[in-house]
């Protein structure tokens, strides 16, 4: 029998991603999601997007560690162009934009403007996951570099 034969039908890339993880109201959860969401990007070959999208996660994950008692649910969802990461807590209050007027040397309050600034939009999410009462979440592209993308590799 022909070797051609015994061989597996190639695989199509996925046009999408979609991963979540759930952590604990830990310290450890801030670079646990961030180590994640840094490893998914790599392994699908979109290095231009790991840098700010550790940072944004770090910074949501950060704000449910300092604002909120409970867990957190990290979802990654990965287009050939566009990645949203939500990150849901138990807390139903919205996250607060601080002013301005926090001065320049202020080491605090500057998480959401941050994830303002390297992000192409951000919000609140409108649903809800299960037991989680609010998601924040933003989204990054590759500013036309979506042609470059290379799927991963199967076997």
């Amino acid at each position: 029998m022909p070797t051609d034969r015994l061989r597996t039908a190639h695989r199509p890339a996925q046009l999408t991603y979609d991963y979540s993880l759930f952590t604990p109201g830990d310290t450890t959860s801030p670079k646990v999601c961030r180590d994640f969401v840094r490893t998914v990007l790599r392994t699908l070959d979109r290095e231009a997007l790991v840098m700010p999208a550790t940072l944004c996660t770090s910074e949501l994950l950060t704000n449910v560690h300092l604002h909120t008692k409970g867990s957190a649910m990290l979802r990654v969802f990965l287009t050939l162009t566009r990645l949203r990461v939500t990150v849901f807590d138990e807390n139903q209050d919205p996250p607060v934009v601080a002013r301005p007027a926090a001065g320049a040397a202020a080491c605090w309050g500057r998480g959401l403007a941050l994830v303002a600034e390297l992000a192409d939009a951000w919000g609140v999410a409108e649903d809800r996951a299960g037991r989680y009462a609010k998601g924040v979440w933003f989204e990054l592209g590759e500013n036309g570099a979506g042609d470059q993308f290379r799927p991963h590799r199967i076997g």
